[in-house]
């Protein structure tokens, strides 16, 4: 008796053997690449309400170290590149890692060889429902699932509701991976392009979002910018497998989303109140927002960059309760002193402090920092 007659032996009583080959074949088609006959036909199975294996399925939060073959149904939340490895015999081997979950916890997932090439095949997205029959081993990082060529690993239409760890902005740090993380939309970026090493023409935008904990700065790159065009400040955004890296310019922690990563709007209550800095208590080397009242202004001035493209700059006053200071407008904000007026109020968010004139500590409004007028 081969795979899907064992299969179908199981449900010769509600369906009859011509019916469930058509409806394999039919989930063949539709899995593409994705699957096999063996594994459309437990696809079908499940469908029709048995499980794949003859055995109920699992929960994540049931699956421990001795748990030995296992049977489930998870969300994929991460993706991880593949990378190649030399096996002891010369060969050269495949393994790739997913993090999924289901309502009850989140698990890794291992695959290897000819499954770990379904990541680089783009079978497998964040968000896609999967089957997964594997074994499971103590990892590097805890319990995993391995998923080898006798392993099932398919995509499934039966919906699985996730409850994603999220991470509070507050916690992330220099170097994290899989980041998952809520928050509010403060601001949007233009679009940039740039040349690639390989000739080729890049896409990068930025997004700023914050929580009840802080905020940070969001980078997408490539076709991710497109998700720009559908945002707008204050919408909630959940970002899914981001990674955290310190920019060189100010070493500030920002989270990166590259080709495994997600971003998409939320339902989710985000709550978010901006930081102002007392004008007393700023020191450079460090980015700041401060609120008050405009107390000098300046004239706009036109330079030279060294690249021949010409810049502007003007600066202002900015006065509250506990003191004074200076702020450089640079590029399109310096057109702002022709909106401004003594006393003005003013919120100048994101503007990094440094030593200017007479080692007086002064803000440099660049094209990271946000001005409201009248807030």
């Amino acid at each position: 008796m081969n795979g899907i007659d064992e299969i179908y032996s199981k449900l010769s009583k509600s369906i009859s053997k011509e019916e469930f080959v058509e409806k394999v074949n039919e989930k063949v088609e539709q899995m593409g690449g994705l699957c096999d006959e063996k594994t459309a036909a437990m696809l079908v199975a499940h469908d029709l309400g048995l499980n794949e294996t003859g055995r109920s399925s699992q929960k994540i939060a049931d699956i421990k170290s001795d748990s030995g073959n296992v049977n489930f149904i998870a969300k994929v939340v991460s993706v991880f590149p593949i990378r190649e490895f030399t096996r002891s015999d010369g060969t050269t081997g495949r393994v790739g890692n997913l993090l999924v979950a289901d309502e009850t916890g989140s698990v890794r997932i291992t695959l290897w060889d000819d499954k770990a090439d379904l990541i680089n095949q783009g079978f497998i997205e964040i968000n896609q429902n999967l089957q997964i029959s594997g074994y499971v081993k103590e990892g590097y990082s805890g319990v995993e699932v391995n998923i080898g060529n006798n392993g099932v690993l398919s995509q499934t239409d039966e919906e699985v509701q996730v409850k994603n760890p999220s991470t509070k902005i507050s916690d992330i740090k220099d170097g994290m991976g899989s980041i998952n993380v809520v928050g509010r939309l403060l601001d949007i970026s233009d679009v940039r392009t740039f040349n690639k090493k390989d000739g080729s023409k890049g896409r990068v935008g930025n997004i700023t979002i914050g929580d009840d904990t802080g905020k940070i700065r969001i980078t997408l790159w490539d076709d991710k910018t497109d998700k720009m065009t559908e945002l707008l400040p204050g919408d909630a955004i959940e970002i899914i497998n981001g990674y955290a890296r310190a920019n060189n310019f100010n070493q500030q922690v920002e989270i990166q989303i590259g080709n495994h990563g997600l971003i998409k709007k939320t339902e989710t209550s985000v709550k978010y109140q901006e930081n102002f800095t007392a004008i007393a208590d700023i020191v450079p080397g460090e980015s700041y927002s401060i609120q008050g009242s405009v107390s000098g202004l300046g004239e706009i001035r036109e330079f030279n960059r060294d690249d021949g493209t010409v810049n502007m700059v003007s600066n202002i006053y900015v006065s509250d309760d506990t003191g004074r200071i200076r702020v450089a407008l640079w590029a399109d904000h310096a057109l702002l002193v022709d909106e401004l007026d003594i006393d003005t109020p003013v919120q100048i968010i994101d503007a990094y402090a440094k030593s200017g004139f007479n080692e007086d500590v002064e803000l440099s409004a660049g094209n990271r920092t946000r001005i409201i007028i009248n807030p």
